[in-house]
């Protein structure tokens, strides 16, 4: 697998601890290719072991963030194009890219605009903050193609941001929601002008770049955990065992040295 700085669909800009991960097919709305499947693997994979990454924006170039799977290009390949995929071909391929994405640590920050369509709604969905540009437009398009709208984690993202009535609206017509629609419905956290979308996000990365490291990749994952947890108790348990693997930390202590002494605390990731 080719490395980050060789990938041909997508773009990494590295700006200190934030990943700008930029979808790069724009002649194409950065529907997802099968290179681009392997690219976002690969780099997904590679982001659970790299502490140097805090932060991940991710956004599309063009005019869309991403209009879903490109079918011309699966509609003209041979079997011999199909990768294993856990034994689902093409399917549990795509499918893994947004395990990856929820199982790495670092906090996911979309950026949408234009089209984010199947396979790009679920980007959108997998990551853990929405700022959309004014000209977006979302669905669940698989079901306009004669699938299931229950693919690539929509049935299991969309009704926890959204609830369940409005995921089955969306889900079973293929419907397009708008950006003052995903507003209200809180799928979205703000809504801005398309070229404002880079301006927006930075104070989200100031904010979350002022946390402890460990603290901010523990709190991804006990957010996770407690959307399932079978109980409070389930929950606390979880938030027990990360506030203590936080406060052993030198970061815990320098954190409450800052607060203290009232300045902004240096940690070292330790």
């Amino acid at each position: 697998m080719a490395t980050p700085a060789s990938y041909q669909t997508l773009h990494v800009e590295k700006r200190g601890e934030v990943d700008w991960l930029t979808l790069n097919r724009p002649d194409a709305l950065n529907a997802i290719s099968l290179q681009m499947v392997g690219e976002l693997n690969d780099y997904f994979g590679r982001l659970y072991h790299d502490g140097s990454v805090r932060i991940v924006v991710m956004r599309g170039a063009g005019r869309a963030f991403c209009a879903g799977i490109d079918i011309k290009e699966r509609s003209g390949g041979g079997d011999e194009d199909v990768p294993f995929g856990g034994g689902f071909g093409i399917q549990g391929y795509l499918a893994d890219v947004y395990i990856k994405m929820r199982r790495c640590p670092q906090p996911i920050v979309s950026l949408l605009h234009g089209p984010a369509c199947g396979g790009g709604f679920a980007f959108a969905l997998a990551s853990d903050i929405r700022i959309a540009g004014e000209s977006v437009r979302m669905n669940a398009a698989f079901i306009r193609i004669g699938l299931s709208a229950c693919d690539m984690g929509v049935s299991y993202f969309l009704p926890r941001l959204v609830g369940g009535s409005v995921a089955s609206e969306l889900m079973l017509t293929g419907r397009f929601i708008h950006a003052q629609r995903a507003l209200a419905t809180g799928l979205v956290s703000e809504v801005v002008p398309d070229d404002r979308l880079e301006a927006a996000v930075a104070p989200y990365i100031e904010e979350m770049l002022t946390t402890s490291p460990i603290g901010l990749r523990l709190t991804k994952e006990g957010l996770a955990m407690a959307v399932d947890a079978s109980s409070l108790e389930a929950a606390m348990a979880i938030e027990n065992r990360n506030q203590i693997l936080a406060a052993q930390s030198n970061d815990f202590a320098e954190g409450m040295r800052a607060f203290l002494e009232k300045r902004k605390p240096v940690y070292s990731n330790s």
